[in-house]
């Protein structure tokens, strides 16, 4: 394996890509006992329309996260229960770019990785337990839908998007699982879960040749091809400018939002996301003018935040929270994006602020967790997360601004809103 050490994160990462296509990354940290692994395929929420075998399958919104809960199921019988039993703490998510299966341990590593790699490459079903957690899994989504904040997040992302299938919930609706049988099942894990679509990374006390040699003996020695993905060709323009829906809450929840220009893969998307994240902080963060202003108004609480998100073929900007006047918010940070676009920052405010969004990211390395999703995500969207100090030595406050003249328009915005029912 390649090691690369990264000189002023104090840092290194040990890195390889087996024949069969499987990356891996291992990063030491020998003075830890708690050893984590991370075991990620490039398949997600959005990827429902894909080709297999030369022909287009278009594929239940939910199913990814349908074949998450699925692969716990073994011939021996559950995997979680296997892990739990060795002294692991597992567990598993799917997002809307990708579906990962890790846990952590202080001891038995190696055979929990053996289980790990195992129970996700090798799939088993049956007609019985496919239609068993169908109810399992339409519960929980009746119980998200219950939910304002998914409710109004959800219903942002379906204003900002008409096509793309960003717009789709990862969990599905109880009428999509419906239609999931095992056969779509065995169909999207053989396309997407082949070891030269997914990345496996450890992080802790670890001997990096060991967990190279493990993989190479427990997983396929071929991988898959490239399989083509369909997630909508996306026009410029919003979807719908707004979105509201009644509740049982006891004050209005709102989340306005901004169609942002996506980025192809590469450094670049690490850069955007930098910027992203600035601009949010710059904006409307705790320390901004806006903030402080609209809080001493009582037009927002502490429950006032927001956030940049890129996904396949799509970007977005945000911010919410409770407020009597959502519309009056929403109005006031495009305002604030506006001048901050004629006027530009305070040079002093845009240091302190460029400080502290890297000391953020100096801190999201001590969380093992952290490390490893953010390492993943890299491999897919083709940057190096570590090579952030390098992003941030060249940030200036003209990309800020550009990012915000790019983005940050009135023709871009949309507002979702969540009411209380009236009595």
């Amino acid at each position: 394996m390649k090691p690369v050490h990264y000189e002023r994160l104090g840092e290194t990462i040990y890195r390889e890509t087996l024949p069969n296509g499987l990356k891996i990354c291992v990063i030491p940290k020998p003075d830890h006992a708690k050893k984590y692994a991370f075991f990620a395929t490039r398949y997600g929420g959005m990827d429902t329309r894909f080709q297999l075998n030369g022909r287009w399958l278009d594929t239940p919104a939910g199913i990814a996260h349908y074949l998450e809960h699925k692969m716990f199921d073994t011939k021996e019988g559950n995997a979680l229960q296997r892990l739990a039993k060795n002294g692991a703490e597992p567990n598993a998510f799917t997002s809307n770019a990708m579906t990962g299966y890790y846990f952590d341990s202080t001891s038995h590593f190696d055979e929990n990785l053996e289980i790990l790699l195992s129970f996700v490459s090798v799939p088993y079903f049956t007609d019985e337990s496919v239609a068993k957690e169908q109810g399992i899994i339409a519960q929980e989504i009746r119980m998200i839908e219950d939910n304002p904040d998914w409710q109004i997040y959800a219903r942002m992302l379906r204003a900002l998007y008409s096509v793309s299938t960003a717009r789709t919930s990862i969990a599905g609706t109880v009428e999509s699982i419906s239609r999931i049988t095992a056969e779509t099942l065995y169909d999207c894990h053989k396309a997407f879960y082949t070891p030269s679509n997914m990345i496996l990374t450890v992080v802790g006390n670890v001997d990096p040749v060991k967990v190279s040699d493990l993989a190479r003996r427990i997983l396929p020695k071929e991988g898959g091809p490239v399989i083509p993905r369909d997630y909508g060709s996306e026009p410029e323009a919003v979807g719908a400018k707004e979105a509201r829906m009644a509740m049982e809450v006891s004050s209005p929840q709102f989340l306005a939002g901004w169609k942002c220009r996506p980025v192809p893969e590469g450094e670049e998307r690490l850069r955007r996301l930098i910027l992203g994240n600035l601009a949010c902080d710059l904006l409307f963060g705790e320390s901004s003018p806006l903030y402080q202003r609209l809080y001493s108004q009582g037009l927002v609480n502490s429950s006032f935040g927001g956030d940049f998100e890129q996904m396949p073929g799509v970007a977005y900007l945000y911010a919410g929270g409770e407020s009597k006047e959502p519309q009056t918010v929403a109005n006031e940070l495009q305002k604030e994006a506006d001048r901050l676009i004629r006027e530009g920052f305070d040079e002093d405010y845009f240091q302190r602020a460029l400080r502290s969004s890297f000391g953020s990211s100096l801190r999201g390395l001590n969380s093992f967790e952290n490390i490893a999703v953010s390492l993943t995500e890299g491999c897919f969207g083709g940057f190096d997360p570590f090579r952030f100090p390098q992003i941030f030595d060249a940030v200036t406050q003209e990309d800020i601004l550009n990012f915000l003249q790019d983005n940050m328009t009135a023709d871009r915005a949309v507002l979702s809103e969540i009411v209380p029912k009236e009595a």
